[in-house]
């Protein structure tokens, strides 16, 4: 008999099925973290996971969420641009008051607040994805075209 799932990860499943999209949640024994840890646990390549990163606008403050694959790095140049404001990492208090998760398992939806959001066009290189489901521990494949209209992200360049 399968344990239920954490409730983080039950809100995520919750948030996809509001918008026609049964998930199939992986929970793993060993962290997934990082891309790499990720990667390994889920058996692909690294740039197939997706990075839920929340940076603040520098000006406004406001939070925004960015997408981006597994091994390629937010180039903040980029990120400005798209946001239209210079960007900075925000503490782990600040990221689990917006989205309701801890950083290590910040899943693509089902946060505790509406954040604007931006995918890298990286991810549409592949054909399934990998995201974080709320926990360090839990992963989901999506299409990443799915990842869009659920998260409502625009599409646009964060990595050189």
């Amino acid at each position: 008999m399968s344990r239920p799932l954490p409730s983080a990860s039950e809100r995520v499943r919750e948030t996809a099925a509001g918008h026609g999209l049964a998930l199939e949640i992986r929970e793993h024994a060993a962290p997934t973290r990082t891309a790499e840890e990720a990667a390994a646990a889920c058996g692909c390549e690294v740039g197939a996971i997706v990075k839920s990163l929340v940076f603040a606008g520098r000006t406004s403050g406001e939070p925004f969420l960015l997408l981006v694959s597994g091994s390629n790095r937010v180039d903040e140049e980029l990120a400005a641009a798209e946001t239209g404001e210079p960007i900075v990492r925000p503490d782990g208090k600040a990221v689990r008051a917006w989205t309701g998760f801890a950083i290590g398992g910040i899943p693509p939806f089902g946060h505790a607040r509406p954040l604007r959001t931006f995918m890298d066009e990286h991810l549409l290189r592949y054909g399934q994805v990998w995201a974080a489901a709320g926990t360090p521990n839990t992963v989901f494949p999506i299409d990443p075209r799915d990842l869009m209209r659920v998260t409502g992200a625009r599409l646009c360049r964060l990595s050189r």
